[in-house]
């Protein structure tokens, strides 16, 4: 049965707060330390993320494959970057613009779901335009759908994860995940990245 939204809300209020008190304080909220032994947990299944990314190599082949699983975020987390394109332009450029797509999948290490999204960066010559970045959540674009699919089948065969929904992904939470505060914060931010278009270029 799919996990509810109360539920994984109950497993996010285990790791996030909804207040400031231990931003001053020298110890760790009882929240963090949960959050600390779930990466511990998790970084188990470092080498299984790894060899995930060994199969998406093979099933990309003309693609980079990237690997930004960082313990601040609450997820393994994984890209797939499209080749660059020529933007439509009506002007005459000293530099061509180019726009590209970066497909990431994610894992949890709080809860046993996973996500796909897309980001599409502009650039000016080797220069991105990070104000111009757009994430993409379910249904992506068509020109990401094919790589998502394939990078959800593995992480759901490997994991056995269950793909959050868009509508629970999407709902605000009265938590604190890093910067990220109500009522900006939803679900997805707090099991996976408050930060979905921070991506190494």
């Amino acid at each position: 049965m799919p996990i509810s939204a109360e539920e994984l809300l109950s497993v996010a209020r285990n790791y996030w707060r909804s207040d400031h008190e231990f931003d001053d304080k020298p110890e760790n909220s009882p929240e963090t330390e949960r959050f600390h032994d779930a990466w511990e947990q998790a970084l188990k299944k470092l080498d299984q993320w790894r060899a995930l990314m060994g199969e998406l190599r093979v099933a990309f082949p003309k693609f980079n494959i990237g690997h930004a699983t960082a313990t601040c975020d609450a997820c393994f987390k994984c890209m797939v970057y499209t080749n660059r394109e020529p933007m439509p332009s009506n002007r005459q450029e000293d530099e061509p613009r180019l726009r590209g797509w970066v497909v990431v999948g994610c894992l949890s290490v709080l809860a046993p779901v996973y996500t796909v999204y897309g980001v599409q960066y502009d650039y000016k010559g080797q220069e991105v335009n990070p104000a111009a970045a757009r994430v993409f959540l379910d249904p992506l674009p068509p020109e990401m759908q094919a790589l998502a699919e394939v990078i959800a089948g593995k992480i759901e065969a490997r994991f056995g994860a269950e793909a959050l929904p868009r509508e629970i992904a999407e709902l605000r939470v009265p938590l604190i995940v890093h910067f990220k505060e109500p009522p900006e914060t939803t679900l997805f931010h707090a099991l996976f990245t408050p930060e979905p278009e921070n991506l190494p270029l």
